[in-house]
């Protein structure tokens, strides 16, 4: 089986560990993304993982084999990075071939393997060009010619879109999510944009300064934050986070935003919170409803500037003078979204979090 582990990993320079401890299951042929803001130790862990950098504690297990003492050459991995690592004297069927030549593989089984993975790539007319020759794209697809070409047992990739427009960015996702469908090869990939995470996942790792916040697929990522970074990471836009207590109206549980303002709250269930405890009310701007659902009260809200996005836009208004952000179809009729002046929330959708510990209180909903 070719699967990554990780086991208590921890990475420290001097005395300050970057990564505190992660534990990692990354099953054979699955595609994993590690997400997070600059800095949170995502590529260190990645270059841990492929032996570029040494780990201060814990174990590393590539395919059944503790790698901790084990050379990157050896470790049967392929890197694909941010700036392609390209060498500018060769042209792509020599960079393409270059990993082969050092392991002094047979002329015509290299001249094979660079013509069966051109061909995966469409590089074929490229061969003898030169990166200074190519796109970003094209580079791109060179750098994982070199890296597809060795048949490696993990793939490693290091935010290897965000050198790239935005248009070309989609295009070439589109192109890695079809390569791991027809590989097969066990994937781990390093990005802070949660849209390539949530694009080309089978399991998204959300972490933050060292520490893993929760893992899971895209949609349970999504639909269940286990805390307010992970809600406000994953989503675009972010969620709406507004600060409250928890009240009691009519036996019905409310958020009291701190002036006065009342967001009708989901029953809880299977989760403990007193009666005036500091809570966060989580709405994700796909979730507001801006017609009567029949049942829920309205929120107050204004309206600060309308984002036309043609079939869709972008309402920026304030609750209780805290920023809101309304997405909401629209097929390029906005004549009417300044007028809004209230809104209603999808119950089934509402998270509630700990305003002290920033922890998810509910994942199951009554009403």
């Amino acid at each position: 089986m070719s699967g990554v582990q990780l086991r208590q990993v921890v990475k420290r320079y001097g005395d300050i560990d970057v990564v505190h401890g992660i534990d990692l299951d990354v099953a054979e042929q699955e595609f994993v993304v590690l997400v997070g803001p600059s800095g949170c130790g995502k590529s260190t862990t990645l270059r841990m993982i492929a032996g570029l950098e040494e780990i201060s504690d814990g174990t590393i297990d590539i395919d059944g084999r503790v790698v901790n003492e084990v050379a990157p050459k050896d470790r049967d991995v392929a890197m694909v990075f941010q700036n392609y690592a390209l060498y500018p004297h060769l042209n792509v069927a020599d960079n393409i071939a270059f990993g082969l030549r050092i392991r002094r593989v047979a002329k015509d089984e290299i001249e094979r393997s660079v013509q069966e993975v051109a061909g995966i790539l469409g590089l074929t007319d490229y061969l003898e060009r030169r990166p200074a020759d190519l796109s970003g794209g094209q580079r791109q697809r060179v750098a994982m010619g070199r890296a597809i070409v060795r048949h490696p047992k993990v793939f490693l990739f290091d935010e290897p879109l965000s050198n790239l427009d935005a248009q070309l960015r989609t295009q070439m996702r589109a192109e890695i999510k079809r390569l791991h469908a027809r590989l097969g090869v066990t994937s781990i990939y390093v990005t802070h944009d949660q849209v390539e995470a949530m694009t080309l996942a089978d399991r998204i790792v959300v972490m933050s300064d060292g520490h893993i916040e929760q893992i899971g697929t895209p949609m349970e990522l999504f639909m269940n934050p286990a805390n307010r970074f992970v809600a406000s990471f994953i989503g675009s836009p972010p969620m709406n986070q507004l600060e409250g207590q928890l009240r009691h109206v009519n036996d019905k549980p409310v958020a009291a935003l701190d002036d006065g303002t009342q967001i009708p709250l989901p029953s809880f269930k299977g989760a403990v919170a007193n009666e005036g405890s500091r809570i966060v009310v989580g709405i994700r701007p796909e979730d507001v409803l801006l017609q009567n659902p029949g049942s829920g009260d309205a929120v107050p809200i204004e309206v600060n500037l309308i984002e036309p996005l043609g079939s869709e836009a972008l309402i920026h208004a304030s609750v209780a003078n805290h920023p809101f952000v309304i997405k909401t179809d629209t097929y390029g009729d906005i004549s009417h979204l300044s007028d809004i002046d209230k809104f209603h929330v999808d119950m089934s959708r509402i998270k509630v979090f700990d305003e002290a510990s920033g922890q998810s209180l509910i994942s199951h909903y009554k009403g």
